[in-house]
């Protein structure tokens, strides 16, 4: 039998498959039952196996995206940070994948009706996105722009200045390096202004991060310094503005009246999310390179695509996590 102060390192060592939270509620209570169960099992593959499924299980549910351990309105706001990460995400890559269509789209028509569907269905898909975003936005920085305003301002001020400030530098960054869009200057044709060209250039220039130039140093080198600054910059405030959002989501009191709204149009982004990926997969798969080769997919497209599918799931599954354990109560 293994000696005890061994058994209780190794019950620690498991335990931190568990969210921190849990551990403080459970932790001690399940220690000792992982410590009596190492003195008559020493090596057992399958407790191994379970207390890594439950922890990850708790730390989904933690996150909001599975389970019932949390009271609905905590529940909610956890599936709601876990939500705002996952569109902050999937719009991040989504619209590096846009741009590309966007530019080609300014030079000339699309030789394949996937890629021209693509086309339509990732632009409509972001105009819905961006309109639920700011809907979205609105009644939370409502809320703590209220409870801020009233003295009650704690933990709040640090988020909301994070994300104004972030969105300051996104905005400015983007109309700036938008000059050196690719699309100024195409060929005009019946459709090219699906897309408003100040858009399009801003999207590009918010994304520049997202490029296969990263693997090619030598390449990469050739950038002007400022915006290799820029591409290193740009993403850390796309992360910094999707992480003051969440905080403020987490920490305002939101009425049940407001939880149910952002819970809906999460259900709507969710379905935007289909649409824009659908129009991606559509253009992946049969959409042709186009003439000289504009609407060309690389290995960075299918790269993306993955971090997009993987995105919607978790997003479809923190929507349908708040909606249900609110409908359920």
């Amino acid at each position: 039998m293994r000696p005890p102060d061994d058994a209780a390192r190794r019950a620690a060592r498991l335990l931190r498959w568990y969210p921190r939270a849990w551990r403080s509620r459970y932790g001690e209570e399940f220690a000792e039952l992982l410590v009596a169960d190492i003195g008559e099992r020493p090596r057992s593959r399958i407790r191994a196996a379970d207390v890594a499924r439950g922890g990850i299980t708790a730390r989904l549910a933690a996150a909001g995206l599975c389970g019932w351990t949390l009271e609905p309105a905590a529940q909610a706001r956890a599936s709601l940070v876990s939500l705002t990460w996952c569109v902050a995400v999937f719009v991040s890559f989504g619209a590096a994948m846009w741009s590309q269509l966007t530019i080609g789209w300014q030079w000339s028509r699309p030789d394949t009706a996937a890629t021209t569907a693509a086309t339509v269905m990732t632009s409509a898909a972001m105009l819905a996105l961006g309109v639920l975003a700011l809907a979205a936005a609105a009644p939370v920085l409502w809320s703590a722009g209220s409870r801020i305003a009233h003295g009650r301002r704690r933990g709040l001020l640090g988020p909301a200045a994070l994300v104004v400030a972030c969105a300051v530098i996104i905005f400015v960054g983007g109309r700036h390096f938008g000059n050196g869009w690719p699309g100024t200057g195409g060929h005009p044709w019946s459709r090219q202004g699906l897309v408003p060209g100040g858009v399009a250039a801003f999207s590009w220039a918010s994304t520049l991060s997202v490029s296969a130039y990263w693997a090619h140093p030598s390449a990469l080198a050739g950038f002007p310094a400022a915006e290799l600054a820029w591409m290193a910059l740009s993403p850390l405030a796309l992360v910094a503005l999707a992480g003051g959002a969440a905080a403020l989501v987490r920490r305002t009191e939101l009425s049940a009246a407001v939880l149910a709204f952002e819970i809906r149009l999460g259900a709507v982004a969710c379905a935007a999310m289909a649409v824009f990926l659908a129009g991606c997969c559509a253009w992946l798969v049969d959409g042709g390179p186009g003439p000289r080769n504009l609407f060309h997919a690389g290995s960075i497209d299918a790269a993306g695509a993955i971090v997009l599918i993987i995105a919607f799931v978790a997003a479809w599954h923190a929507a349908r996590t708040a909606r249900l354990r609110t409908t359920r109560t």
